[in-house]
């Protein structure tokens, strides 16, 4: 502390003593001290620089009455190393931003992939511990339909509905072959392509293919909205970093900081007021960003709020077997109905020799469990969407055993956080004004002299500036008397077009179109396809009608197990009450649970026959 005290007491006694011999009109005896700052900074040959004072005729901007130490070639590289100087002051004013957006950008991604992956695996577990006839064949359809997801979540022109509807159109031949109508051999290719066809209007699944497309709407969207919008807000201050200056602003920020150097006053710095007149003039375009810049922070603040809780990704994806559970048991129930309606549509089932293999999942050869994928830098969902046939291949080679390899991972809301972190809002909320006061950070932080000190004014160094000093925006630099303005940057008037639409965006006024898909049943009365909408149903113990409605809770604990089934996810069946009913062992327990509850539905049947 001691040592910088004793610096700045330093330079300012220098200022000092070169104020008083500017005032005193005496040349500088040499410009030794001229040639060594112009060699250290690498300007240019040190041969062009003079020796000794000279009568600078030939230059246009640092014109002087005194002998100079600037030729007109030294006065071109100032210019250069002047625009240089304000564009690394202006990266390293946006450094920490820049890196706050990307870094929080690039983690999102990250746990949206581990989140994809781990949901993934809950669904395949599924049909690997409940459905193990149909487990190899469905798991395929799986795999796609969470590739289209992670498409979707990264900007691919795809729509919720449709990569929806297309994973309950290719399951549906699957659950007729292996739980609707099971045969010695699987159904043509012909035939289950007829059944893709027809699930639409047959709606085997009953009213959970809806709700699926109304929650991954209604959650993936925005998701996918924010981390886009991160992303803008990252090539927004990249252009800006890398902000075009006009040939008049180029003048005045060589006058301001290189023209003492021609007179000899290497410690000089700009009055504050001289400062803020060139540096608002020069970003002028910037301050015009500012009133965009605020609604961006503000709309991501916003949208921020909404993406936890029920209808946040986290929840959404992690549930999705669920749905898929609940569509499942929809299909069986609904079994001998759905059989009749598939003849009258593609007629008897054709068959085929039976290929597909069984599913052998052993959880404990070779501790094979389920863990999840680490990013793999080198696969992206594109490539990993084109590959889905090899992959099937070696799924249905591999049954059920999904080896996940690489080092584990926890998303973020694993380790107890919230998924998308407020302490990550509360710093950006600090940047709302960032282009507003960024030519005062400038000057206030780096460019300007103290206040109290001798300055320099363009002219000379001065105890004040005395011009009037102007505010920030295109308009008001009419009467700045050290810049001229001409008009707004087209390349900023696009980035201020950019962060508009992206408002628009964050305000989600796309999301409502997936309002429509809300399909929530409470209470009675309702036929099978509310009492069975995803929500809950008898098997998962929600007991009987008019006990008001129940809610599904997933519960993760902090560190994933190295071995991941059903059995691992806790389920919670809580009541409006608050009472809850928990439930374990969805794995075994449910296979368990199918073989009684179709048992019990023979022997009603067979009374009813007899």
């Amino acid at each position: 502390m001691g040592g910088k005290s004793f610096r700045l007491g330093v330079l300012t006694l220098a200022a000092l003593l070169l104020a008083a011999a500017s005032e005193g009109a005496e040349p500088p005896p040499s410009c030794e001290a001229v040639r060594k700052v112009f060699q250290l900074r690498r300007l240019g040959p040190l041969g062009g620089v003079p020796e000794f004072p000279r009568a600078g005729v030939d230059l246009q901007v640092c014109t002087s009455k005194n002998p100079t130490c600037c030729t007109k070639k030294m006065e071109e590289r100032y210019q250069i190393a002047a625009k240089q100087d304000i564009q690394q002051v202006l990266q390293t004013s946006s450094a920490t931003l820049k890196f706050l957006l990307s870094r929080n950008a690039a983690a999102f991604q990250e746990t949206f992939e581990m989140l994809i992956r781990l949901a993934e695996n809950y669904t395949s577990t599924l049909f690997c511990n409940a459905y193990r006839n149909m487990a190899a064949d469905a798991t395929v359809h799986v795999q796609e339909f969470f590739t289209d997801v992670g498409l979707f979540l990264f900007g691919t022109d795809i729509s919720a509905e449709e990569f929806v509807n297309r994973f309950f159109d290719t399951l549906f031949p699957v659950v007729y072959n292996h739980v609707i109508n099971p045969g010695p051999t699987d159904i043509s290719l012909e035939y289950a392509e007829c059944l893709r066809a027809a699930r639409g209007d047959i709606r085997p699944f009953g009213n959970v293919p809806k709700k699926a497309v109304g929650q991954m709407g209604r959650s993936l969207l925005p998701s996918r909205t924010f981390l886009q919008a991160l992303n803008s807000g990252i090539e927004v201050i990249n252009t800006t970093d890398h902000l075009h200056f006009s040939r008049d602003c180029s003048r005045a920020l060589l006058r301001m900081q290189y023209c003492p150097h021609c007179q000899g006053l290497m410690l000089s710095k700009p009055c504050m007021g001289y400062c803020l007149n060139i540096i608002r003039g020069c970003l002028a375009d910037l301050a015009e960003v500012d009133l965009h810049w605020r609604g961006y922070i503000q709309s991501l603040e916003e949208l921020s709020g909404a993406l936890s809780g029920a209808q946040g990704i986290e929840h959404v994806l992690l549930n999705f077997h669920s749905l898929v559970h609940d569509a499942l048991v929809q299909a069986r129930i609904n079994g001998r109905e759905l059989s009749e309606q598939v003849n009258k549509i593609c007629g008897p089932p054709v068959r085929k020799p039976k290929q597909s293999p069984g599913c052998s999942f052993d959880q404990n050869k070779d501790n094979q469990g389920l863990k999840m994928f680490s990013r793999d830098s080198e696969q992206t969902l594109a490539n990993r969407r084109n590959a889905e046939g090899n992959r099937s291949e070696r799924i249905a080679g591999n049954n059920c055993s999904l080896l996940m390899s690489g080092e584990e991972k926890v998303p973020l809301s694993f380790k107890g956080k919230p998924f998308f972190s407020v302490e990550f809002i509360s710093h950006l909320r600090l940047y709302r004004a960032f282009y507003g006061g960024l030519a005062d950070q400038l000057c206030g932080n780096e460019l300007a002299a103290a206040d109290g000190l001798p300055c320099w004014n363009g002219e000379d160094v001065v105890r004040s500036y005395t011009h009037r000093v102007v505010g920030s925006g295109i308009k008001a630099q009419s009467a700045n008397p050290e810049v001229k303005v001409k008009g707004t940057d087209p390349v900023i008037s696009q980035m201020t077009d950019k962060l508009k639409h992206v408002i628009q965006l964050l305000q989600g006024k796309s999301f409502r179109k997936y309002d429509k898909w809300d399909l929530q049943h409470t209470g009675s009365g309702g036929g099978l396809d509310e009492q069975i909408s995803g929500d809950c149903d008898d098997e998962d113990g929600c007991g009987g009608s008019g006990s008001g409605e129940f809610k599904r809770v997933l519960k993760i604990t902090d560190r994933m197990p190295d071995k991941t089934n059903l059995s691992d996810v806790k389920q919670i069946h809580q009541t409006n009450d608050g009472s809850t009913l928990d439930k374990t062992g969805a794995g075994c327990a449910a296979m368990a649970d199918y073989i009684t509850f179709m048992l019990i539905s023979l022997v009603i049947l067979f009374l009813s026959l007899w």
